[in-house]
């Protein structure tokens, strides 16, 4: 009898636990709308920032950030950081390369990002001074307190290239994991990398 009691218990805390749980998923994990992150993050997903994270923004990082037209709360994954010069070269062979020169000085690479394969056909070149596309290609440094954004759905995210330089202020926080649907793998994966890049460098 004192067994069953016992597993009883167990059962009733673990159930108890797995509502709160859930509760807390719903009041604190913010829902993804849109398509802008997919394959990293799909519609209706739920995401959980990391604590302390709010106001900080580090390379590829996929953060929570209020911009925009509207100011309205957005998903996206940061590429430069103040200092570094970024651009976006488009050739009839390649669209979508993604330039990046870290601190603004030494090597020019090339954003490599798996997600991106098969997703860029839109041609666009960047960046003008306030770091939106332009008809030609051009590296531009990243202000201070600003960082370039794009998602990783290039040609279905309205980012930096429409909005311009993200202000860092404006950063809800980093997004930690994903919490919902269950069945997901809750790590984001899906991190760019630098290559070298052999193409006409940009002014």
């Amino acid at each position: 009898m004192r067994a069953g009691r016992a597993l009883g218990a167990v059962l009733g805390t673990g159930a108890l636990l797995c509502l709160l749980a859930g509760v807390a998923v719903i009041a604190l994990g913010v829902r993804v709308d849109g398509s802008s992150m997919d394959p990293t993050l799909h519609p209706g997903d739920r995401i959980l920032v990391s604590p302390g994270s709010r106001g900080r923004v580090r390379r590829f990082d996929v953060v929570l950030l209020r911009g925009g037209r509207q100011d309205s709360l957005m998903v996206k994954r940061v590429i430069g950081v103040p200092g570094d010069r970024v651009a976006i070269v488009s050739t009839g062979e390649d669209p979508f390369q993604v330039l990046l020169q870290e601190g603004g000085t030494g090597p020019v690479y090339r954003v490599v990002a798996d997600q991106w394969a098969g997703r860029a056909h839109r041609a666009g070149a960047c960046c003008s001074a306030d770091g939106t596309r332009t008809a030609r290609a051009a590296l531009r440094t990243v202000p201070e307190g600003g960082f370039f954004y794009l998602g990783d759905n290039p040609d279905l995210s309205d980012d930096s290239r429409q909005y311009g330089w993200g202000a860092i202020d404006r950063v809800e926080g980093r997004v930690g994991l994903r919490a919902y649907p269950v069945s997901a793998a809750p790590g984001l994966g899906n991190r760019p990398a630098l290559e070298e890049y052999a193409g006409p460098r940009p002014p």
